[in-house]
């Protein structure tokens, strides 16, 4: 099951004396005739990008991956001085300054450490460091679970011994030790920058759950403040210690996976259901101080973890909390609606002692088309401009009536851009994928989710494919670092026709990224505006996205 572990030193030599490629390797394409291309990787071969150099002064460099075939493909251009304006063009804005970026990455599931450790050492090294080397598409967000969840091969908790409060019999598994530990430890072995670990849980052991099961609605036994809920809090500080003693430390938490599908019967996956009153409570008495009081007191904490859809009516339906909470478990507290889902994030930020504990607020992808942006985030981030947001899962193929790994699904990859971009423009800090790798059914998985991922593997044939999401992402990832700042940009006129999306960023080291996706089936021709360099005649391809870099004066 976990082939190869046995030499974890082994491994990280490998993948620290592979040998940097001087120049980018082209992609090796093939087409399993779903509309575009994957790029195959194999243990003698992988394509490679060169590491991103700044253009000289008055010049641009263009990345442009395409639904024709092109994969981040680089050219360079100059600047114009008195070109012609067309009709539609975008002006950069520097004095217009928002959100700053966190980063951009993927998650380390039993699934897709299983995928990764069934390829040979050289074709293992060769999907790490396209991810997180300079050769490839440089995440530095990495999401991991704490414990299993419906991507796991089996359900499981560190801590199922029946009635350990002090959690004594608290282990990591194997599927810790020998597979997720090994694979972030490589990863920063091979990524320029330290990497920011983020951890969320699906459930907790059983017997601290009402409905004494994994799956299903159930949540924590008796109330904040109570042995089960400070036992709970512990668990997270625990899970943190251990991984620590591996020199793997943590950026942040969530604290709890989609906490609202606990609230749901029947629920098919690992869930643990939280109401917006009862996290709160569960933040202010229990995990909050635990983490405060630990060594991890600078790590921080994400609520919410959760679909946008709840956040509508955030603005609208706050209150100030003041009296008497309801019991968390009341009959009187909505379980469904918008209502019900409009306080949850209110509830816990308007209680001064939970929200002093909180840092972000975490979002998923999967109910978007119920919540738009512009009546969500924004207002978010309005009403409480001192958390930041971070979307923190998305994956394509998790509809029913979807099929669930297409080679090759350009499409897939739009929806990643589109995405992005939208939250990008909305005051979103950054974008995590789901399962950073997967077989060619979209597992494996206990529960038969089955969904698509953006580097998908054939043990069989000792390859792996990487898919136009992964490049998609590359196309943030790569050139918006942690610490980037989104600008403004000016349209000149909406164009109806063209449906261009795009946003720009100050990056740390004052160069400019501008991205352009066109979802369109036609070429579109803009223009790029910057009044401090020139201008910039462009035009977007059908099914293209682009990503633009150059310097600013000094």
């Amino acid at each position: 099951m976990w082939p190869g572990c046995a030499s974890v030193l082994g491994w990280l030599l490998l993948l620290q004396a592979a040998p940097h490629v001087a120049g980018g390797r082209p992609c090796n394409a093939k087409d399993f005739g779903h509309g575009s291309l994957v790029c195959a990787c194999s243990a003698a071969y992988c394509d490679t990008l060169d590491p991103v150099v700044l253009p000289a002064p008055g010049t641009y460099v263009k990345y442009e991956s395409s639904k024709a075939g092109k994969r981040l493909e680089r050219s360079e251009g100059s600047f114009q001085s008195n070109a012609e304006t067309p009709d539609f063009h975008l002006t950069l804005d520097t004095a217009q300054r928002y959100q700053k970026v966190k980063g951009f990455g993927g998650s380390v599931t039993d699934s897709a450490a299983i995928n990764i450790q069934s390829l040979s050492k050289e074709a293992q090294s060769h999907l790490l460091r396209s991810y997180f080397s300079e050769e490839g598409i440089e995440y530095n967000l990495v999401r991991v679970p704490m414990a299993s969840t419906d991507f796991s091969v089996r359900l499981y908790t560190y801590a199922d011994a029946e009635g350990d409060f002090e959690l004594k019999h608290f282990n990591l598994t194997e599927e810790d030790t020998r597979m997720k530990i090994p694979i972030l430890q490589a990863a920063q072995a091979v990524a320029k920058r330290p990497l920011s670990l983020y951890a969320s849980p699906w459930t907790s052991p059983v017997w601290m759950k009402t409905n004494g099961a994994m799956t299903g609605r159930g949540t924590l036994k008796g109330n904040p403040g109570d042995k089960y809920h400070k036992a709970w809090a512990k668990y997270f500080i625990r899970f943190l210690d251990e991984y620590a003693k591996h020199n793997l430390t943590f950026w942040a938490v969530t604290a709890g996976n989609e906490p609202t599908a606990g609230e749901i019967v029947f629920y098919p996956f690992q869930c643990l259901g939280f109401s917006p009153e009862h996290q709160r409570d569960f933040i202010a008495q229990d995990l909050g101080p635990a983490l405060a009081n630990s060594s991890h007191r600078n790590v921080q904490l994400i609520i919410l973890d959760d679909q946008r859809v709840m956040l509508p009516y955030w603005a609208q339906v706050v209150r100030p909390h003041g009296g008497s909470a309801l019991p968390h478990n009341s009959s009187a507290l909505p379980h469904s609606g918008s209502q019900g889902l409009a306080l949850f994030s209110s509830q816990v930020l308007k209680d001064p002692v939970a929200a002093s504990y909180i840092s972000g607020i975490g979002i998923h992808w999967y109910l978007d088309f119920l919540a738009p942006i512009d009546l969500t985030l924004s207002i978010t981030h309005h009403l409480f401009p001192n958390y930041f947001l971070l979307s923190t899962e998305a994956s394509t193929g998790s509809y029913f009536w979807e099929p669930r790994v297409v080679l090759g699904g350009w499409d897939r990859g739009s929806k990643y851009s589109h995405s992005i971009l939208t939250d990008l423009n909305n005051y979103v800090t950054g974008w995590t994928d789901w399962n950073l790798a997967l077989d060619l059914q979209g597992g494996p998985n206990w529960s038969k989710n089955y969904v698509d991922s953006p580097v998908i593997v054939d043990s069989s044939k000792d390859v792996f494919y990487k898919q136009p999401m992964f490049y998609h992402m590359g196309h943030f990832s790569k050139f918006i670092p942690e610490g980037s700042q989104r600008v403004g940009l000016a349209v000149s006129k909406k164009c109806r026709r063209c449906d261009l999306e795009h946003t720009a960023f100050l990056r740390p080291d004052g160069a400019v990224v501008l991205v352009v996706l066109n979802r369109s089936p036609m070429d579109v021709s803009f223009g790029i505006s910057d009044p401090r360099v020139g201008f910039i005649e462009a035009t977007a391809p059908s099914d293209s996205i682009q990503t633009f870099l150059w310097k600013q004066p000094a």
